[in-house]
């Protein structure tokens, strides 16, 4: 059965057409000082089945998931602010069993698939298919001998690919992530890479840019300002060059940059239910549980508290320019470690300056899509940072 069809309209109606619509209520709402994000980004599990460099996730044992209830009270809160575009985060979430049933009880709303791969079927693909609203995002970290070094397993790259055709043989929307480091920004800023990813069928891809954090965070692998500069131009001038979508979240249209947080944006939720400004930012006061999202946003000091400070710090990325600052601001709050690492916070306090997007030359966009685009609804899938 074709259902690429079916995948098409779900996300010309849900994605596209809802997203725009959220994307301008929420701007409403930030101009009366209101805190409900337009997009929310949920880890249901910190469990995963890779150990990769400069990865934040961390457990004290056995893997935590997020019970389908609350899940299910997330997306239903963001709902009712207008918002049906949620990001699912891990771990690795095809860990969760309940992963597609959460899908299928929210046929109105669209999912992006945060996933390694490697655990990605045909019988997944066929699941999401039939739902119609979810977009894989598959993270490609580097060619044969880079990715299993990154990501801490074998012929992982081998693996991605397989189910990025898998994806794509679903009839399904199909993404692309790659954080840029070191170790793989000559593939990552190649036409071929481009190319090989549009001949088989993938339809956007997202570029981060690689954040030393977690246990093993691996400072070498760092971008320097000539890296970023690079990877920015990259942006800009692909975006005139391939046909096909490259993301950020980043840079705004006229090429300032930004950090979504700080904008009110996008929040995340971990899979304990604690609300953190961003996934690498792992310090939290309010838990999901404690009221109706709305009123646990609303009335989070904690998080207006953060927004002010880190436009008045930097528009680049607080935890790479400034970690420290964050210890300091969790202390003043209160806010607890959700990090699952007891040094987490000792750790920002001696974690060296790594140059961000913040630090790029302003290079605005060229291609007229893309500056309405994020002047309007910044996409909806490049909330996240």
């Amino acid at each position: 059965m074709n259902t690429g069809g079916r995948n098409r309209r779900k996300f010309i109606v849900n994605m596209a057409w809802k997203g725009m619509i959220g994307f301008m209520k929420f701007r409403r709402r930030r101009k009366k000082g209101l805190l409900f994000p337009a997009f929310q980004f949920i880890s249901i599990t910190n469990d995963c089945n890779l150990k990769c460099q400069g990865c934040w996730v961390s457990t004290t044992g056995s893997g935590e998931y997020m019970k389908p209830e609350k899940i299910n009270s997330i997306i239903e809160a963001g709902k009712r602010q207008g918002s049906y575009f949620f990001g699912i985060l891990g771990g690795e979430p095809l860990m969760h069993k309940q992963l597609t049933g959460i899908f299928k009880n929210h046929p109105d709303s669209y999912f992006q698939l945060f996933t390694n791969g490697t655990l990605f079927t045909k019988a997944i693909a066929s699941e999401l298919s039939s739902s119609g609203n979810v977009t894989p995002l598959f993270s490609l970290e580097g060619d044969e001998q880079v990715a299993d070094i990154r990501r801490g397993g074998n012929n992982i790259y081998n693996r991605t690919l397989t189910a990025i055709s898998t994806s794509v043989e679903a009839g399904l929307i199909t993404g692309v992530a790659i954080s840029v480091c070191k170790s793989n920004i000559e593939m990552a800023l190649s036409d071929e890479f481009v190319q090989q990813l549009h001949d088989m069928g993938v339809l956007y891809i997202w570029y981060y840019i690689y954040r030393p954090v977690g246990s093993n965070p691996n400072y070498d692998l760092a971008l320097d300002i000539d890296d970023i500069t690079r990877l920015r131009k990259f942006l800009v001038d692909g975006r005139s060059r391939f046909p096909m979508v490259l993301i950020d979240s980043y840079w705004r249209a006229n090429g300032e940059p930004f950090c979504p947080a700080a904008d009110g944006l996008s929040h995340h939720i971990n899979s304990s239910g604690y609300i953190e400004p961003c996934p690498v930012v792992q310090i939290a006061r309010e838990n999901i549980s404690d009221d109706k999202a709305e009123n646990v946003y609303e009335n989070s000091e904690f998080l207006r508290d953060f927004r002010n400070g880190i436009n008045g710090k930097t528009q680049g990325c607080i935890i790479m320019e400034e970690a420290s600052w964050l210890k300091t601001f969790a202390e003043k709050h209160d806010a607890i470690n959700t990090s699952n690492r007891p040094g987490f916070l000792e750790d920002l306090e001696k974690a060296p300056k790594i140059i961000s997007h913040g630090s790029c030359p302003v290079i605005p966009e060229k291609n007229l899509i893309y500056r309405i685009a994020k002047k309007t609804a910044f996409f909806g899938m490049g909330a996240y940072g």
